[in-house]
């Protein structure tokens, strides 16, 4: 399976540890698929400073293709600063570098480039909404993460980006049920064919636009929680395509059982590592 994460690239400053690790939604989506097994490849604008050469060189060491995303002059990778209290990260605000800050524009050969795989994701801090729209008429399964802020919820963004995908992943503890069942509904009826609400450790639930199938949490000790939704996110999507999800063939209860089951202990695992995935580098 062929998969790409196009947008954000970032790196996470632990400022209580003044060490600095790769991140980013899309980033950690193309890293954890392909520690899920697949053949993995990230798009996007990565900075050639002291950060983006980080994320950069741990994407290639990984064995993610970044052969369409070179580092560029001139520009400046987002750091975002984190604290880290007893194993939970706790965002504190985020900054650049010198140089100006560069979100993805998807050109003609961009677009030709994600029509040679089966799964493209995407997420709202890549600030490419404007951009799904081109995916259009693609044949690959279109994921995005609308993360947790009600900025990204908003009837005028979810117009953007919700008749282009096929899967949609909210982060929504604070939501009670009833503003959960609203979000997913006005989702499906925009064409998004699943929706993903995850509630940290109280659990998830999938909507497929008729039923709701519950989640699978697997409780450890987290060394970090950086990356713990991602790497969930991913390992679910990947785990239901390769049960047979696609364009063409709805999930069964079977295949969203195993795909849940496989997310929970991957995303259990991450949490057992530092950074979203290692290559801690002081700064």
């Amino acid at each position: 399976m062929k998969v790409v994460g196009m947008g954000d690239n970032v790196v996470d400053r632990y400022i209580n540890k003044r060490i600095m690790f790769p991140g980013g939604n899309a980033v950690n989506f193309a890293v954890y698929a392909e520690q899920c097994g697949a053949d993995s490849a990230y798009l996007g604008v990565i900075a050639d400073d002291k950060e983006g050469r980080l994320v950069y060189d741990s994407l290639k060491e990984i064995g993610v293709d970044v052969s369409c995303s070179p580092l560029c002059s001139g520009l400046a990778t987002e750091r975002c600063d984190v604290l880290l209290e007893e194993g939970d990260r706790v965002f504190q605000g985020c900054s650049y570098g010198e140089g100006e800050y560069r979100t993805l524009v998807l050109s003609d050969e961009a677009v030709e480039y994600l029509k040679g795989f089966e799964l493209i994701h995407c997420g709202c801090y890549g600030c490419m909404e404007d951009e799904m729209k081109k995916l259009r008429d693609f044949s690959a399964v279109r994921t995005y993460d609308f993360s947790a802020e009600a900025e990204y919820r908003t009837d005028e963004y979810l117009e953007k980006v919700c008749p282009y995908i096929d899967i949609a992943l909210f982060s929504a503890e604070e939501m009670d049920r009833k503003e959960a069942e609203k979000l997913r509904e006005t989702v499906t009826a925009l064409g998004t064919k699943l929706v993903l609400i995850t509630k940290g450790a109280k659990g998830q639930s999938l909507w497929d636009g008729s039923r709701e199938y519950p989640g699978l949490v697997k409780l450890v000790e987290p060394v970090d929680t950086m990356g713990a939704g991602d790497s969930f996110f991913t390992a679910f999507v990947i785990a239901l395509m390769n049960g047979g999800y696609g364009r063409e063939k709805a999930a069964s209860e079977e295949m969203i059982k195993r795909a849940f089951e496989f997310a929970a202990d991957f995303s259990a695992k991450t949490c057992l590592a530092e950074g979203a995935f290692g290559f801690g580098t002081a700064y």
